[in-house]
């Protein structure tokens, strides 16, 4: 177990601290997106086309429930790191505690309003006509994994905010590596098709939560379960609601977004000449399990980002805060400008990948090569909302947050398509990826000058 304790977030060279702490992100993130890669791999070759639509259905809705915890885990973590960082352990203590009430509190109640609405919950979300009794099946086994994956969420950001990067890593990659496995049993040996998946995803939640629960019971982390500091302190979750509301907010407006976009891929696909509804949603489906297996360096970035800015901020070292936006930014940039480059090359080839399907390997390409072509600018999407969260400025992080998804993607996916079709949909995501960056980049800039006057 890692012994190191916080304070090094304050004393070794930002480059190399942020490589410390990004790379066991961005492993734990490729690991979690190859899980959702092989997902549709297994489906897509050995359920059927309509299988990779109905998990592009199922998988906002659940990360929406999940998003509970990760939300209760950034504001938490933010408090935590923090308090670390101007050596208030009582106050870290006290915030981590409360995490762990909110969250089984919480996930428990999004369980039972998923079991009362489910099936108005999938019609909603997209989940039309022969894609419905494949999302209903995965959809009804994945619920009872939520609170487990809640409470992975939340550790695992707060393992990050105590500077447990590693550890924080080994939570994403056992609910991956157990998720691959059982796909295969599960899927190709046992041919339990859809139920197959979804047992082998909530099975996997079960995995993560227990390491997590003998982590600290056993571990050597700073933070501990304390049984008196359970008790809800009501500053202390109006403090971490402040700031993990933006992520919930982001998650809630992805939710959003995937509703409108699924019913206006149905609606467009079905027009005549059109590609067919469920078909269209499935070609979504799959350019977005590209998406964060594509992006996982950068999340890794943003994610080693957080507890690096909070800890010198709490400790007033400004220079270390700038130093590590600009590090983060360059980095991110020159990675995301690699990725984007291999993925337009490749977009013709990635949907022979994970589908039989004539239609999914002929309209696929052209999603995939809209969706991801202003990818080099999305680091300023990630830096500039988790700088705020994780300094504590819930407002701006908020309206960063919302700039892509709320305030301009989901307009154009509802505009464009009246001119364009299809196409239209494609064509939004680059627009508001320019527009949001360009804001971004103007809050980020005018933040850092107002570091070098403190």
């Amino acid at each position: 177990m890692e012994t190191e304790k916080s304070s090094y977030l304050g004393t070794e060279p930002i480059p190399k601290l942020l490589l410390k702490q990004a790379l066991p992100a961005a492993i734990g993130f490729m690991v979690m997106s190859m899980n959702m890669v092989v997902d549709t791999f297994f489906v897509g070759q050995y359920i059927g086309e309509l299988a990779i639509g109905a998990i592009s259905v199922i998988f906002p809705i659940s990360f929406l429930f999940s998003s509970i915890g990760m939300s209760i885990g950034i504001g938490g973590g933010s408090i935590v790191s923090r308090a670390l960082g101007s050596n208030n352990n009582h106050k870290a203590q006290l915030a981590f505690n409360n995490q762990i009430s909110l969250t089984i509190f919480l996930a428990i109640l999004a369980i039972i309003v998923g079991v009362f609405f489910k099936l108005p919950i999938l019609d909603v979300f997209g989940a039309k006509g022969d894609i419905m009794p494949l999302a209903d099946t995965y959809f009804s086994i994945v619920l009872i994994g939520i609170p487990f994956l809640a409470l992975s969420m939340m550790a695992n950001n707060n393992l990050r905010a105590e500077g447990k990067a590693k550890v924080a890593m080994i939570v994403l990659l056992i609910p991956s590596i157990v998720n691959i496995f059982l796909d295969y049993i599960f899927i190709d040996i046992l041919d339990w098709g859809m139920a197959g998946a979804g047992w082998a995803t909530t099975i996997s939640y079960f995995g993560s939560a227990f390491y997590i629960i003998y982590f600290y019971v056993i571990g050597k982390g700073e933070l501990k379960v304390r049984t008196k500091l359970l008790k809800i302190d009501f500053k202390i979750v109006n403090e971490t609601f402040k700031i993990g509301s933006v992520n919930l907010v982001r998650q809630g407006t992805i939710s959003l977004l995937a509703i409108v976009l699924n019913n206006t891929l149905y609606q467009y696909g079905e027009l005549k000449g059109g590609i067919g509804g469920e078909i269209a949603i499935s070609v979504y489906g799959l350019a977005t399990r590209m998406t964060m297996f594509a992006l996982f360096p950068l999340i890794g970035i943003a994610q080693g980002f957080m507890p690096i800015a909070g800890y010198n901020y709490g400790a007033k070292m400004y220079d270390r805060v700038k130093s590590v936006i600009n590090y983060a930014l360059i980095s991110g940039f020159i990675i995301a400008a690699i990725i984007g480059v291999v993925l337009m090359l490749s977009a013709d080839y990635i949907p022979y990948l994970f589908t039989k399907d004539l239609k999914l390997i002929e309209h696929a390409p052209n999603a995939i090569f809209w969706i991801f072509s202003a990818t080099p600018i999305i680091v300023f999407l990630l830096i500039a909302p988790s700088y705020y969260q994780a300094i504590g400025k819930a407002k701006p992080a908020l309206f960063l947050t919302l700039t892509k998804q709320g305030i301009f993607l989901i307009p154009l996916v509802l505009i464009l398509p009246i001119y364009y079709g299809i196409d239209g949909v494609w064509y939004s995501f680059p627009i508001s990826d320019v527009i949001s960056a360009i804001i971004c980049f103007y809050f980020l800039k005018k933040s850092i000058g107002k570091l070098k006057l403190v």
